[in-house]
């Protein structure tokens, strides 16, 4: 699935693909994330993504054309939550809207850990 704008001069297909580097690399930048996380089905256990992975951690579907995005991040011990989150959605989706030219509607975070540096 793409998202889909339509121009005067014809149409601009965007993959979702796209939109997830572009919401990962906002993300990493963002105070108190570590970075991307990526679920084990059989074990359950999350693992912390690599830079060039980082799509792997992010869903991104389009209704209509609006984005909605899901990110699956691993926090930093001792970080505020609350406020973490709240500078991630800000970033993530002043980026991709600026970006794309498309609306984001939901931006859905999953803490998936918390890492501890020693």
């Amino acid at each position: 699935m793409v998202g889909r704008m339509s121009t005067e001069m014809g149409d601009i297909l965007i993959d979702k693909d796209v939109i997830s580097k572009v919401a990962g690399l906002s993300a990493i930048e963002c105070y108190g994330i570590v970075g991307m996380a990526m679920i084990n089905v059989t074990s359950g256990i999350a693992k912390l993504l690599k830079r060039e992975s980082l799509t792997k951690g992010i869903a991104v579907t389009f209704e209509e054309n609006i984005i909605n995005i899901d990110l699956h991040i691993i926090v930093e011990y001792g970080v505020n939550i609350t406020a973490v989150t709240d500078n991630l959605i800000c970033t993530v989706q002043y980026k991709v809207e600026k970006f794309s030219g498309m609306k984001v509607g939901k931006i859905n975070i999953y803490v998936e850990g918390v890492r501890v540096d020693e």
